[in-house]
């Protein structure tokens, strides 16, 4: 497949707008936009996401203070294919949120210790306390997932985490956990064209692992085990939700409107900040930095 040229420049852009995203303050957007910053043709899709995006944004601090003041449990899994755009809308989750409170979790395969333990235990041990939210970046899915397909497990370890997932999540969401999954979908022309606009630009080739290039061979195969997933773990208590990915930027947008839908919140009672005065002290005589010491000003 040879992607089109306006393809491959919206592919472009998106990442020079990942930049953007952490300079833009919302009232310099319309002088940005004015001052020429928008290509032709894109300016009013850009502009509208960048303020959706921000006003989102906004809601989800609005969200962790309530989250932080009614001491709540969130945990958010974030599943799909490789590229599925997961790690960008995990990005824009957390772009603006204290770290404290909203954690990402992105486990390495399991070792030797780990692959001997209960499946979910080393999972379990960074589910949140009182007053966090925990966003995984793949998940106890992995089992249904890439372990399924490049048989990593056994048929049985399969089957018994088909039976125990059900327990395990109802559990979580009795002991007053707010458990919320998202599956990112997308085309198998998009992942091939998102693959390929990886390998051709040096800033990213990092992302693609030989785990990432062999999926490429089993997409049929990771079908079937999606579809088996979602039907065998999609419960009341602990549903699937389905995000279109296709395009990224409306899959942010929609994934981060709808989990702020999920959980009832307000504004947080806020004590009136005061910067207190600087104390000072008559015998204090600040020394001089040694020049050595300073980084070369080469900008």
């Amino acid at each position: 497949m040879t992607p089109d040229l306006d393809r491959i420049k919206a592919e472009i852009a998106d990442s020079f707008d990942e930049e953007l995203e952490m300079q833009l303050e919302e009232d310099r957007l319309d002088d940005l936009v004015a001052e020429g910053m928008e290509p032709t043709g894109a300016t009013l899709d850009r502009k509208v996401y960048f303020r959706e995006l921000f006003r989102l944004q906004h809601e989800l601090v609005r969200l962790q203070d309530w989250v932080q003041y009614k001491k709540l449990k969130v945990v958010v899994l974030f599943e799909g294919r490789d590229s599925a755009g997961k790690g960008g809308a995990i990005k824009r989750v957390t772009q603006r949120l204290n770290p404290r409170v909203c954690r990402v979790v992105a486990l390495p395969a399991p070792t030797e210790r780990e692959r001997n333990q209960w499946y979910f235990q080393r999972y379990a041990a960074h589910l949140p306390t009182a007053g966090e939210m925990v966003l995984f970046d793949r998940s106890w899915y992995n089992r249904a997932g890439v372990e399924r397909v490049m048989g990593f497990c056994s048929p049985d370890e399969l089957e018994e985490f088909f039976r125990s997932v059900p327990e395990f999540e109802h559990m979580l969401v009795r002991s007053g956990i707010i458990l919320i999954k998202y599956w990112f979908s997308i085309t198998d022309e998009e992942q091939e064209f998102r693959f390929q606009m990886r390998i051709a630009d040096p800033l990213k080739q990092w992302k693609l692992s030989p785990m990432d290039l062999e999926s490429r061979v089993h997409w049929e195969d990771y079908t079937r085990a999606k579809e088996e997933m979602l039907e065998r773990t999609h419960s009341a208590h602990a549903p699937w939700w389905v995000v279109q990915a296709v395009d990224k930027k409306k899959a942010r947008l929609n994934c981060i409107a709808h989990l702020l839908a999920q959980i009832p919140y307000e504004d947080a009672p806020k004590t009136e900040i005061e910067l207190p005065e600087r104390m000072r002290h008559e015998d204090y005589l600040r020394k001089p930095v040694p020049a050595e010491l300073y980084v070369p000003e080469v900008y």
